[in-house]
């Protein structure tokens, strides 16, 4: 479901950059710098407790208590939305940023309705339905945004796309994974549920603070046009590898849920999706960043050529992040989601700044930040989650090794094409760039690797038991 969307999800996103104007991409961008910090936490961590069973009982009526208190969660962040509209529509000097941010905000108090339906099914195992919810709301926002913006609406259609989604999800979810509601009363059973709901939201804040920091600081001191071009390279870059990362982060928190006590298994699941994710990520990423150019030109046209470089860089940066992806949810398994609050935020106390100093080159100065900055501050993380699992660099890195060694031989596949193919159009060069990377990986992959390729699959299959 996820690939099928995201076929679907990325080709719209295209034929929109073509409909719309940087311009309209970056007053989208700025009201999402906020609207994208209510989306993790309008449930202060109340999903994450329930999936994870921490203070949470098996009684329906306690959950049902829980799932009101997501509601007024819900309600709270969307009036708080519309009050700080104006004051943030201020901050960027665009007087529309005030109207997405209100209507932006009456979509996720239509999306707190979600909250208990979907913690239900991922405490239950139950992915096929939450794929199916995740394939609902990927497609109703792609026909929605496409539509309007054929349509004329400019910047509106971005808006409008978000919430018809949040409509048709909220509906399909309330009636998929049906489950009571109750008025937030006596809490007091819930109180550690509620109090690690609070940590796993704190952790969200600082996560999006400083996965966002460089949206905010691109606006606000180099324009809306440098922003709308550094959008669109952040979106392209992160698509394939944010498409993978979540699944990844959907299903390894229920998993990891239940075998918590079992280190072997926690272990196993570490490094063997580690490597999965590697396989299929590494090569994305870094086929992306080689060819960013010829894809911008080829695929957009000349007036999107600001979004070249940080496209590049972005695709190189955005490889280590899906790696990273498993360090919060094994923290978080393992009961240590206060150490993870700290270590998120510290990072977004040095991320914002390094972003800041990188304006001073441009939007290439802010993702190279990203490239320097980010394996500095998840250090910490990744010697944490070893040194639980028990883990040592060399075994890890050797579980990296298939992808690595992939990539590195389509890396330069590709630029023997680039080089070989020079007087070629522009369409033609990137076509044989791109065969030429996969044609290559899949022939290292499958040579070099193909036990490991199926002991991956094999892993999945029992997942999935």
């Amino acid at each position: 479901m996820k690939w099928t969307t995201q076929i679907l999800s990325w080709a719209s996103t295209l034929i929109v950059a073509r409909l719309l104007t940087p311009e309209d991409y970056g007053l989208f961008g700025m009201a999402m710098v906020y609207a994208g910090f209510v989306a993790p936490i309008y449930d202060l961590g109340l999903g994450a407790a329930i999936v994870q069973r921490h203070g949470v009982s098996e009684a329906p009526h306690e959950v049902a208590r829980l799932g009101g208190l997501s509601i007024v969660y819900g309600a709270f962040f969307s009036l708080l939305s519309i009050a700080l509209a104006r004051p943030l529509a201020s901050f960027y000097h665009e007087p529309q940023v005030a109207w997405i941010v209100t209507v932006l905000a009456i979509a996720f108090f239509i999306t707190s309705f979600q909250m208990l339906p979907r913690a239900v099914l991922s405490r239950d195992l139950g992915f096929r339905k939450l794929a199916l919810l995740d394939g609902v709301a990927a497609l109703s926002l792609t026909v929605a945004t496409l539509v309007l913006a054929i349509a004329g609406w400019r910047y509106r259609a971005l808006v409008y796309g978000e919430m018809f989604s949040a409509i048709v999800t909220t509906i399909a979810a309330v009636l998929w994974a049906r489950h009571r509601l109750a008025l937030p009363r006596d809490l007091r059973s819930a109180r550690t549920a509620i109090a690690f709901g609070w940590q796993v939201a704190a952790s969200k804040i600082a996560w999006y603070v400083y996965t966002n920091a460089d949206f905010a600081v691109v606006g606000r001191v180099l324009g809306k046009v440098a922003l709308g071009g550094y959008t669109f390279g952040w979106t392209i870059a992160t698509i394939p590898v944010d498409r993978v990362s979540q699944l990844v982060s959907r299903v390894m928190p229920s998993v990891l849920a239940a075998v918590r006590d079992d280190r072997d298994a926690l272990r196993r699941y570490f490094l063997a999706i580690s490597e999965g994710l590697a396989v299929v990520a590494l090569p994305l990423s870094i086929g992306l960043a080689l060819t960013a150019d010829h894809f911008v030109l080829v695929a957009l046209g000349e007036r999107w050529r600001p979004a070249i470089v940080p496209l590049a860089l972005l695709g190189v940066y955005s490889g280590y992040r899906s790696l990273a992806t498993l360090l919060s949810p094994i923290l978080v398994a393992t009961r240590q989601a206060r150490s993870n609050m700290h270590f998120t935020i510290v990072a977004a106390l040095i991320l914002p700044v390094l972003f800041y100093i990188g304006t001073r080159w441009g939007t290439a100065g802010v993702a190279m930040a990203w490239i320097i900055g980010f394996p500095i501050v998840s250090a910490p993380m990744y010697h944490r989650t070893m040194r639980t699992l028990g883990v040592k660099l060399g075994e890890y890195l050797r579980c990296l090794w298939p992808a690595l060694s992939g990539t590195i031989v389509m890396a330069a596949a590709v630029v023997a094409a680039r080089i070989l193919g020079a007087t070629l159009p522009l369409a033609a060069r990137f076509a044989i760039e791109v065969a030429a990377g996969i044609v290559t990986y899949a022939a290292v992959m499958w040579g070099l690797h193909r036990a490991r390729i199926r002991a991956f699959i094999g892993l999945v299959r029992e997942m999935r038991r």
